[in-house]
């Protein structure tokens, strides 16, 4: 890795949890579970921590945090989503949030703007506007250079060179989903029933071994799971999976009511027998890579 990224007031922006040696051509990585929330940022904002953290994907680092016992390295952001979300292109951005005009390279028009979570989030998942000013386009660069481009650059870096080791690469990009949608979802009803929901891109983003194993461990497990609705599989998914070239990517989606309180964020008693199983999966689909064929 070229150097340390930048630093959001002094601290990393995100940790790579490396195994002794890396033993499966496996990825893992949690983009949207950082909390540490930088002080300027708080003071734009015109809501709570509280308020905030609910667009976290709290504890999937944790949920997910075997992989490095398992041969597999973990990638997690330490920046929260609200500040920047990775899980987008690099910008996506709602005009309408800024005080100049945007450069014609920006990306103004997506569904994900549309609905208010952009590269810069103009809403958290409530509905809520995030900021009590208008912003500033240098700020979205700035954040930008200091998390978005640090944090694809050591992902891109740890899925080219898991497939230059191993012939093949298997990124499970990890993430949580509210029980229930929220104004800003596309979907409104209730989602218990479903606990896991795989995002294969409607079955481009990987080879189809990969989640049909992947639905048959958690199936077996006794969850509930669905492919592709309410989600398909975000940038990342869509970016680094590339099957023809030995690049596989599965978006996991996991259910908070299996783990947390989702008004006070706490977890509950379940996120240690829901990490062993976390662990079953991340075990099986490793072995499952086995069977993926090998690009020079």
């Amino acid at each position: 890795m070229q150097g340390p990224p930048p630093p959001v007031n002094g601290t990393k922006v995100f940790d790579i949890l490396a195994p002794a040696a890396q033993g499966v051509p496996l990825v893992v990585a949690s983009p949207h579970s950082g909390s540490e929330y930088p002080p300027e940022f708080l003071a734009s904002s015109r809501l709570g921590p509280l308020a905030l953290r609910k667009s976290e994907d709290c504890f999937i680092d944790r949920i997910f945090g075997a992989a490095p016992a398992l041969g597999a390295p973990l990638l997690r952001a330490r920046f929260p989503r609200a500040y920047i979300d990775v899980n987008r292109e690099p910008f996506e951005l709602d005009p309408s949030m800024f005080e100049d005009e945007l450069p014609t390279f920006v990306n103004a028009s997506s569904p994900r703007v549309a609905a208010g979570l952009g590269t810069i989030a103009k809403v958290v998942a409530s509905g809520e506007f995030i900021y009590g000013r208008k912003l500033c386009f240098a700020e979205a660069e700035a954040r930008a250079e200091r998390c978005y481009r640090p944090y694809h650059a050591a992902l891109k870096e740890l899925v080219e060179a898991t497939r230059a080791r191993f012939g093949c690469c298997l990124l499970l990009d990890c993430h949580s989903m509210p029980s229930v949608g929220g104004m800003t979802e596309e979907d409104g009803e209730a989602r218990r029933e479903a606990d896991f929901v795989l995002g294969n891109c409607f079955g481009t983003s990987c080879a189809a071994a990969v989640v049909e194993t992947a639905e048959r461990t958690l199936a077996g497990l006794g969850y509930r799971v669905t492919r592709n609705a309410p989600y398909a599989g975000g940038y990342i998914t869509r970016t680094y999976g590339q099957p023809a070239d030995g690049l596989h990517a599965l978006q996991v989606e996991v259910n908070r009511a299996l783990y947390m309180d989702e008004e006070t964020l706490e977890p509950t008693a379940n996120l240690p027998r829901l990490a062993e199983h976390a662990g079953r999966l991340m075990l099986v689909l490793a072995a499952a890579c086995r069977g993926l064929p090998r690009v020079p």
